[in-house]
């Protein structure tokens, strides 16, 4: 095999189809690929065929230009795929397996996979703890928004669903599995949520939604969900969540309304760097979401930030924030014995539990987030709508397995 289709980064605002080389167990040369990793050998890798891969609001961070990302750059982090090649070195995947492949690289090997720290594994990226498929800064390995891609350290990274049929019956709420469903479970875990918590989730976007179904399958009595788009606050009501509107103002005055007090037990930022201010017309300030999370939750509770920072966004309003740099309101924080956890979410730590969620129907999160499958081709249309504020989580079905 030779040919390989693949979803492209060329420029802010667009993406395109291009051809790229059918992937082989040595990295090659290509845009984003470190230097350092170009010949690097994958015996323990396997090679996918992609039955799903999902657009990601992290992807649309690139796409608008808020990064360094390099033309070129072959996107996806979001993969569902059946086995079709192994590496001599991979033991127990086999060919025809189907697959779940979790957006953080990992080699099992380091000191942090072992102490299940696998979103910032020691080995898979030469620049920096942490590594991700077809993103910016993540050591260059090629993303899954194609026909084909290329898994390494398969033994250890790849969930293989149980059954092939049931798998495929479901695929629409596995996909999830790869990315958003435990990146918002670990937003909810890490604000603390539990039986009879009140949560606030800013951003109804698909992590956004993502958390607020996680917080309810943890048990939480209220899960209120913030944000500026009426179309993603009614995707948020139709699985049971209260909402805010933040162009109405503080969403304290709101939550207030709806609970009695103006605070939550736990808060989860699903926003990111790319927030925006309260209020009709507000411009981008981009530490309003963890500022608000802050003074929104008690005393004593913690704040959950799945939402992607960067250290690099050329697109910031000001000097400081190109860097990274964020006004925040610390002392609130300390005052309050606040916790915060943030970055990559080890999605390994999270992802069979889920599996097992969705095959048993305790969660429904492919409804949840109004997934929509499209052919590869319209992945230009799906990044566009995204950006323009559509409430749904675009699938692409590059061969044909979501339409059988």
């Amino acid at each position: 095999m030779t040919g390989n289709k693949a979803v492209a980064y060329k420029a802010p605002g667009i993406v395109e189809i291009i051809d790229t080389p059918y992937p082989t167990f040595e990295l090659q040369a290509g845009p984003g690929v470190n230097p350092v990793n170009v010949g690097r050998k994958v015996p323990h890798g396997v090679i996918l065929r992609t039955v799903s891969t999902n657009i990601c609001g992290s992807d649309q961070h690139m796409v608008r230009g808020r990064t360094t990302a390099p033309a070129g750059l072959v996107l996806g982090h979001e993969i569902t795929g059946e086995v079709i090649e192994t590496g001599p070195d991979v033991e127990f995947i086999k060919v025809g397996d189907i697959v779940s492949v979790p957006f953080n690289i990992s080699c099992g090997r380091c000191r942090n996979c072992k102490e299940g720290k696998t979103g910032i594994c020691l080995n898979v990226n030469p620049d920096r703890p942490g590594s991700a498929y077809g993103y910016v800064d993540m050591g260059g390995w090629v993303g899954g928004q194609a026909e084909y891609v290329l898994v390494p350290y398969a033994d250890w990274n790849l969930l293989r669903f149980p059954d092939r049929d049931q798998a495929l019956e479901k695929i629409m709420d596995l996909t999830m599995l790869s990315d958003i469903l435990p990146t918002g479970f670990h937003g909810a875990v890490t604000a603390g949520v539990g039986v009879g918590s009140t949560v606030y989730v800013a951003g109804a976007g698909p992590v956004g939604l993502a958390a607020a179904a996680s917080a309810q399958l943890l048990g939480a009595a209220v899960v209120i969900v913030g944000d500026l788009n009426e179309d993603r606050l009614a995707q948020a009501r139709s699985f049971g969540c209260e909402t805010v509107n933040v162009a109405d103002g503080d969403p304290a005055d709101q939550i207030e309304q709806l609970l009695g007090v103006r605070e939550v037990d736990s808060g989860i930022d699903a926003v990111g760097f790319e927030a925006r201010g309260h209020g009709h017309g507000a411009a981008e300030a981009p530490a309003t979401v963890l500022n608000s999370l802050m003074d929104l939750t008690a005393a004593g509770g913690s704040v959950g930030i799945p939402g992607l920072y960067v250290t690099g966004d050329p697109g910031a309003s000001d000097e400081a924030a190109r860097k990274g740099s964020l006004s925040l309101s610390l002392g609130t924080g300390w005052a309050k014995s606040l916790s915060f956890t943030t970055g990559q979410c080890p999605v390994m730590k999270y992802n069979r539990q889920l599996m097992m969620a969705i095959l048993h129907d305790r969660i429904q999160i492919a409804k949840a987030v109004n997934a929509t499958s499209i052919p590869l081709e319209d992945a230009p249309r799906g990044y566009a709508e995204f950006d323009a504020g559509a409430a749904t989580k675009y699938v692409l079905d590059p061969n044909g397995y979501l339409s059988n």
